[in-house]
C-alpha cells in the first residue's frame, strides 16, 4: 500500500501542474479544445454498429480485461460451455459452498472438450483450449442453525423490529432448533468477541441485531442477548456477519480442507479462499497445499494453484496489506464486503485495492452481482454497464459473474454482453485517457516498481516500444519460471500479450493477468534464434496479427555463464 500511496502523491503532483497551467494559459480555451474533443468522441459513439458474433476463427482484437465465469446448473452442458468459451470465458469459477463431486467432475471434463482459439495453431501439443480452473472454497463460514421443525428445508420465521431475541451459542439448543426468540449460531465464542453495542447481521444483512447484553463469564458457549432493528423473514442456516467484530475463526474449515485436497487432483489452478483475515491464513493454506501435494505423491516441481484472497470482511481491510503481499492475487468479494462496511463506502474500497494490486503487478478481479439482472432477462440495468466498465477503467485484470452464469435463464448472452462492454470500455480508455481515470494504462506499476529487476525493465521498454510503434500484438518468449509476461502485463499495454510457454499449466496460471493470451509448447526444441518467426505464424493463426502489422518481441535466454539476457525486437508482419 506504501507503493500505492506513493503513486497517489506522483499523480496529485501532475494534477497540480495542470491546475497550474490552466491559470498561466487561460481557461477559456482549455475548456473549447476539450469541448471539440468530447464532441468529436460524442459523435462518434453515437455512430450505431452492430456488435460482431463472436468466433474462434478469422481476425480477432481478443480484450484484455478477462473474464471469470460461475459454473452450474445451467451451463455446465458442453453445447453451453462452449458458447461460453467462444464467447470469452477465461476461468471457470468453480463455487465449493454447493457444487457436488459429480457436478465438478461434469464441469471439469467438459471445459477441457471445448476448443478456443488455439485449435488453430497446428504446431502446440494438442491443448486446443487454455482455459483455467478457480476453486472457490465455502470459507469458515459463521451460520445460523436449523429451524425448529423444519423438516422440508423450506420453512421461515419471522423476526419483528423491537422485540429481544437471545443468541444461543451451546449444542443443545443446535439440536432444538431456532426460533423466533432464540437463535443457534454455530460460534462458541460468540459471546467473547461482542459487546454491547455491536451489530449482528443476518442472511446478509436483511436482518439487523444490535446486542444489548453478553454473558460474558463463560469462556464457552455463552450467549448473547439482542434487540432486532427491523423486520424480516429467515430460513434455516442462514449466514451471520460480525462487523468489526475480531474472530479465531481458522483459515480453513474442515470441509475447506477436503475441497482443497480433492480439487488438487482435477489440478485446478487458482484457489478462491475465502473470508481471508491476515498473512497467517495464507501462510496456513500455501502449508496445507504443500502437504497435499507430498500426500497425494506429486512432483516436487509441481505448481501448486495460485491463492486469489477474497477480500470481505473489515478485518481483512485493515490487514489488506500484508493479505496482498503473501497473496497471488486477490479478489474485490463486494457481497459480504457490503454487508460487515458501509454499502457506500464499497466502490471506494474497490478502487483502493484494484489501485494497490496495479502497484505491485498483482492480478485483481472484481466481483459480485455484476450483471446480476441478467439471470433474468436477456439485457443488463444501465447501472450494471456502467459497473463493469468503471471496473476496466479502475484497472481490474478480470471481472467475474456469479449466478447470472450459474443458474440464470441467458448465460452465454452474459458473458457475450460482459465481454461487448469490456471492448467498449477498452477503446473508449485508449481514445479518452483523460476520462477513464489514472489507474489505466499501468501508471501504478511504472511508477512505483522497484529497481534492479531485470525483466522488469525489459518488459517496460518493450512496452514503450509497443505504444511508440502502434504495434499489433507483444510476443513473449517465455521459460518455465519466467516472470517476464507478468511484468509486461503489470506495465498495462493496450495490446494483447501472446506468451509462448512450455507447459499448460504455466499457460493457465498466467491467464487471469490482464491482456495475457499464453500459447503452449509450439516453441518447444525450437533454437532461440529460429523462435520469432514461428511465435509470429501462431499469432497469425490465432488472428490477432496480419500481415503488415507491427509486433514487438521479447524474451530472455541464458548465456553459457548462466547469466540471463534480454533481447528485444520490433518487426513488422511479413
Amino acid at each position: 500500500l506504501s507503493m500505492f500511496r506513493q503513486a497517489t502523491r506522483l499523480i496529485a503532483t501532475r494534477k497540480g501542474n495542470l491546475t497550474s497551467a490552466l491559470t498561466q494559459n487561460g481557461h477559456h480555451q482549455f475548456t473549447k479544445t476539450m469541448f471539440m474533443s468530447s464532441s468529436s468522441s460524442l459523435s462518434d459513439l453515437a455512430s450505431f454498429t452492430e456488435s460482431i458474433e463472436p468466433s474462434v476463427t478469422g481476425t480477432w482484437k481478443p480484450q484484455l480485461t478477462k473474464i471469470v465465469a460461475t459454473i452450474g446448473p445451467t451451463s455446465e452442458q458442453l453445447p453451453v460451455l462452449k458458447d461460453l468459451v467462444r464467447c470469452g470465458l477465461r476461468v471457470m469459477r468453480l463455487n465449493f459452498s454447493h457444487a457436488t463431486v459429480e457436478e465438478v467432475e461434469l464441469r471439469v471434463g467438459n471445459l477441457k472438450q471445448c476448443q478456443g482459439r488455439h485449435g488453430n495453431i497446428h504446431t502446440t501439443d494438442g491443448d486446443m483450449n487454455v482455459r483455467a480452473v478457480l476453486l472457490d472454497t465455502r470459507g469458515p463460514e459463521i451460520r445460523m442453525g436449523k429451524l425448529k421443525n423444519d423438516f422440508s428445508g423450506h420453512e421461515m420465521i419471522l423476526l419483528q423490529a423491537g422485540e429481544e431475541i437471545t443468541l444461543r451459542t451451546s449444542e443443545d439448543w443446535a439440536d432444538n432448533g431456532s426460533t423466533e426468540t432464540d437463535l443457534f449460531i454455530d460460534y462458541p465464542k460468540l459471546h467473547k468477541v461482542l459487546v454491547p453495542g455491536s451489530k449482528v447481521l443476518l442472511d446478509d444483512g436483511a436482518v439487523t441485531l444490535t446486542v444489548t447484553s453478553v454473558e460474558s463469564s463463560k469462556e464457552l458457549y455463552g450467549s448473547v442477548t439482542c434487540t432486532i432493528d427491523n423486520s424480516g423473514d429467515l430460513r434455516s442456516r442462514a449466514g451471520v456477519n460480525l462487523p468489526g467484530a475480531v474472530t479465531d475463526l481458522p483459515a480453513m474449515s474442515a470441509k475447506d480442507k477436503v475441497d482443497i485436497k480433492y480439487g488438487m487432483t482435477k489440478d485446478v489452478d487458482y484457489l478462491a479462499a475465502s473470508f481471508v483475515q491476515s498473512a497467517d491464513h495464507v501462510r496456513e493454506i500455501k502449508a496445507f497445499m504443500k502437504q497435499c501435494a507430498e500426500e497425494l505423491g506429486l512432483h516436487p516441481s509441481y505448481p501448486l494453484p495460485l491463492i486469489i484472497s477474497k477480500i470481505e470482511s473489515q478485518t481483512a481491510l485493515k490487514n489488506f496489506a500484508e493479505i496482498l503481499e503473501e497473496s497471488d492475487g486477490i479478489m474485490v468479494a463486494r457481497g459480504d464486503l457490503g454487508v460487515e462496511i458501509p454499502i457506500h463506502q464499497v466502490t471506494n474500497a474497490q478502487k483502493e485495492m484494484v489501485a494497490a494490486c496495479n502497484a505491485v503487478g498483482k492480478p485483481v478481479i472484481v466481483a459480485t452481482q455484476m450483471l446480476e439482472s441478467m439471470a433474468k432477462n436477456p439485457r443488463p440495468t444501465r447501472a450494471e454497464v456502467s459497473d463493469v466498465t468503471n471496473a476496466v477503467y479502475d484497472g481490474a485484470d478480470a471481472v467475474m459473474t456469479s449466478g447470472e452464469t450459474a443458474k440464470g435463464k441467458y448465460p452465454v448472452e452474459t458473458i457475450k454482453m460482459m465481454n461487448e462492454i469490456i471492448a467498449s470500455a477498452e477503446k473508449f480508455a485508449v481514445d479518452r485517457p483523460d476520462l477513464a481515470g489514472n489507474t489505466f494504462g499501468g501508471k501504478m506499476f511504472a511508477d512505483c516498481n522497484e529497481e534492479g529487476c531485470i525483466e522488469a525493465s525489459i518488459a517496460k521498454a518493450t512496452v514503450a516500444a509497443a505504444a511508440k510503434r502502434r504495434a499489433a500484438a507483444i510476443i513473449v518468449l517465455a521459460k518455465a519460471g519466467s516472470n517476464l509476461p507478468r511484468f509486461v502485463s503489470a506495465y498495462r499495454p493496450n495490446v494483447p500479450i501472446v506468451t509462448f510457454v512450455p507447459s499448460s499449466k504455466m499457460a493457465r496460471q498466467l491467464i487471469l493477468n490482464r491482456g495475457i493470451h499464453p500459447v503452449v509448447g509450439a516453441l518447444s526444441g525450437v533454437s532461440f534464434h529460429k523462435r520469432p518467426a514461428i511465435a509470429i505464424k501462431c499469432a497469425m493463426d490465432m488472428g490477432i496479427i496480419k500481415s503488415g502489422d507491427d509486433v514487438v518481441i521479447v524474451g530472455m535466454e541464458d548465456e553459457e555463464n548462466e547469466q540471463q539476457f534480454g533481447t528485444m525486437k520490433v518487426t513488422s508482419v511479413p
